[in-house]
Order: C-alpha cells, then sequence, then structure tokens
C-alpha cells in the first residue's frame, strides 16, 4: 500500500525553518520543496523517465518567486508530458533551444546571410541601393522580429504608407527582396513556407513611365544642338557621341577603359561587373567610333579611363555627365535623356527591318525567349556588324544633315 502524503500548506511552507541539514518535503504527484542547509527554498518535480524508467528530477524555481499553486501547476503539466511518454527535462530544453533560436534567428540576420550570397551576383551599385532600401524602411520595423515570427499581415502593414506616398516602385522592389530572404529562409530549414509569397498583389502597381527620347529623325536637331553648344566640353561631346554609336548606357559609356579596347580587331569587350546583367558584352566599332577614339586621345591616352574625370583623372567621368549636358545644355529636359539614346537607335533599327534578336543582342538586352536563351550562347557579334556599321552611317547622315 503506497504512503500517504499529507499535501503542504501556504502556511507550512511559509513557515518552514533551516535545520542546518538540506532536507525535501513532498506534496505529492512528484513535486517537492528543497530547503537547503541555510533555509533556501526551491520547488522541484521527481519523476521516472519514460524510456529508461531512470529517476530524474528537474528543478522548477524559488519559493517565494514560485508559489505553491503555481508549483503544482507546473508538476500538472509534466504529468501529462509523462503521459505522452515525453520527458519533462528534454521538453524544457527543447523550448529554451527553440526560444533562443529565434533570438539569434531574426529578419535582420537572416537578411544579412542572404544578402551575402547575393551581393557577388550583382552590380556594387545595385547592391548597395537595395540594402539601403531594406535598411530605410524594413528593418527598423521588422529587424529584430524573428524570422518564424514575419507574416503577411505586419509586412504588408509597414509597407502601406510607401504606397499611400505614391512609391509604388519603391513598394514593388521591397516586396521582391523581403521575398527572396524568405525564400532564403525555406531553402535553409528555418521556416517551412513563404508567408510574403503574395503581398505584392495587394498593392497599386506601379505605372511605368518610359524615359524621354526622341524619334530617329529628330537626330540631325540633336546633332546640331550638340555640336552647336559651347557650354558642353568637347570631353562630354564625344562621350555623347561614343554612347550614340555604340548603343550603351550611360554608365557603360563613361566607364570606358582603354584596356577593354581591342583597336586591331576592332571590338569593344566591357567587363561583365559594368554591365547590368553581369555578362561580359562585346561591342564591333565601326570607323566612326574609332574616330571617336582618336579625337579623345590626346585628352585621355595616359589615364586607364577615355573619358576621365575632371577633379580625378584616376576615375572616370560622372555617370551624370551626359544627362546633365542634354538636359540642362542642350535644354532638352523632359524630351530626352542619354539612356533614351538606346532608344533611338532601336526604334531606327527595327523601322529599317533587321532581326529583332540581333538588336537585342546590340543593345544587351536578355532574350526573352527563355528556353532559347537557355541553349543560346552566341553573342551574334559577326552579324551585329553589319548593323552597328548600318547605324553609325546613320548618325553620320544625321550629322550633315542629309535626310
Amino acid at each position: 500500500m503506497a504512503r500517504q502524503v499529507t499535501r503542504l500548506t501556504d502556511r507550512k511552507v511559509k513557515t518552514i525553518a533551516a535545520t542546518g541539514k538540506e532536507f525535501t518535503l513532498s506534496d505529492g504527484n512528484g513535486l517537492q520543496l528543497r530547503v537547503r542547509p541555510a533555509g533556501t527554498k526551491s520547488w522541484q518535480f521527481k519523476y521516472s523517465d519514460p524510456v529508461t524508467n531512470k529517476t530524474q528530477k528537474l528543478t522548477l524555481g524559488t519559493y517565494p518567486d514560485l508559489s505553491l499553486a503555481n508549483a503544482r501547476t507546473k508538476a500538472i503539466e509534466y504529468r501529462e508530458l509523462l503521459a505522452q511518454h515525453i520527458n519533462p527535462k528534454s521538453f524544457e530544453q527543447t523550448k529554451k533551444l527553440e526560444a533562443r533560436k529565434q533570438q539569434t534567428d531574426t529578419f535582420l540576420t537572416i537578411a544579412e546571410l542572404w544578402f551575402e550570397r547575393k551581393k557577388d551576383n550583382i552590380t556594387p551599385e545595385h547592391a548597395y541601393r537595395e540594402w539601403r532600401t531594406l535598411d530605410k524602411y524594413i528593418f527598423p520595423h521588422l529587424g529584430k522580429t524573428p524570422i518564424t515570427a514575419i507574416n503577411a499581415v505586419g509586412t504588408i502593414a509597414v509597407l502601406r504608407p510607401l504606397e499611400k506616398d505614391g512609391k509604388y516602385s519603391t513598394v514593388k522592389r521591397i516586396c521582391q527582396s523581403v521575398n527572396q530572404i524568405m525564400d532564403f529562409a525555406v531553402n535553409h530549414g528555418l521556416i517551412h513556407a513563404n508567408p510574403l509569397a503574395k503581398i505584392i498583389k495587394v498593392f497599386r502597381k506601379n505605372t511605368v513611365l518610359h524615359m524621354p527620347t526622341i524619334r530617329p529623325e529628330q537626330l540631325p536637331d540633336f546633332l546640331e544642338r550638340l555640336n552647336a553648344c559651347a557650354r558642353v566640353q568637347t570631353k562630354t561631346k564625344l562621350l555623347i557621341l561614343w554612347q550614340l554609336h555604340t548603343m550603351t548606357r550611360p554608365k557603360e559609356a563613361a566607364t570606358t577603359r582603354w584596356a577593354d579596347i581591342d583597336l586591331e580587331n576592332r571590338v569593344w569587350t566591357i567587363p561583365a561587373e559594368n554591365m547590368k546583367r553581369r555578362k561580359a558584352h562585346r561591342i564591333p566599332l565601326t570607323p566612326q567610333a574609332i574616330e571617336i577614339l582618336d579625337q579623345i586621345r590626346p585628352l585621355s591616352e595616359l589615364y586607364d579611363y577615355v573619358f576621365p574625370g575632371e577633379r580625378d583623372t584616376t576615375s572616370h567621368v560622372s555617370l551624370f555627365t551626359a544627362n546633365a549636358a542634354i538636359k540642362r545644355s542642350l535644354g532638352l529636359k523632359d524630351e530626352l535623356v542619354a539612356h533614351g539614346l538606346r532608344s533611338v537607335a532601336s526604334t531606327a533599327l527595327h523601322e529599317q527591318g533587321f532581326d529583332s534578336l540581333l538588336i537585342e543582342a546590340c543593345l544587351s538586352h536578355a532574350d526573352q525567349n527563355e528556353v532559347r536563351a537557355s541553349y543560346n550562347r552566341s553573342d551574334y557579334l559577326e552579324q551585329r556588324k553589319e548593323i552597328m556599321g548600318w547605324w553609325s552611317a546613320y548618325i553620320e547622315e544625321a550629322a550633315q544633315g542629309s535626310f
């Protein structure tokens, strides 16, 4: 017959005095009060491991911080775990690990790991802009949140003020970034699914405004303005013409290096790190493009860059030099931007009837046919020579007012 246990009372627990020796008093159901030699009291739960059947003890807390009533509640919880063949000590250890994991696996921590992987595959400028946007709009609100607690409702609430301010493109970019971070967390086993996968659908769509450009037939007027404008430096004029003839982006033109130009084979190879798609791009150089290099050579042949900076000749001109000249000095604000020169070329070449695939290759655009792009490794350099030659001749005729 089991020994009858006299249950403890609040008064008894409170008045128990130290004896100079450690002893325990049982309350039944595994709950014990442990009294230290100096009189310190603490609760413990005594039980048999459901697998090994060995006796174990689990400390619950000190008295009076943990009252008799609350200690009994804890003991009941642990007995329920034992009924399910769960060891209470293992259960508590798992809870602590999960709590510690939540503190370390925050949204910011996972974002930093994701960014370390991503930044090597994009340009430094793109990486800087993407991280700065997250740092400005997302991390102050969600940075310390455990990755497991990130949800659609909370994230949408953070982005609503941006939508209200009309920053639709910023909202779109942020949605793309946070989705990549959450996918990263899924792939690393930190969460089971991405709760932010569809949040872009709840926001107003951004209305894409095409950058200002001109029609090909307006090219003679543009070139006349450029050549006649005394406020535009010779180097800047040559930069604009170089960008126009090579169909490049403002950044690609501004960062042209002598070392990347093969005059013998008449090819300019733009390194992958300077390209939007992070893929090296070869451009056939026409006689007119070579003439531009000959004109700029006396101003820059001693430097690395074809278009060196004004104050720092070891660097290149500003990426905004051509655009500033077009908008301010030529008075074409809201009519044409430097990047729009590529549209002039694209329109003229398509209207002339050239193969669209070759035109897109000239512009270093990605092939929209994903299946074809996955197999096609050609940059059509030889075929593009005819197109580039026609375009340079077209520009030359426009400069002479021949059409």
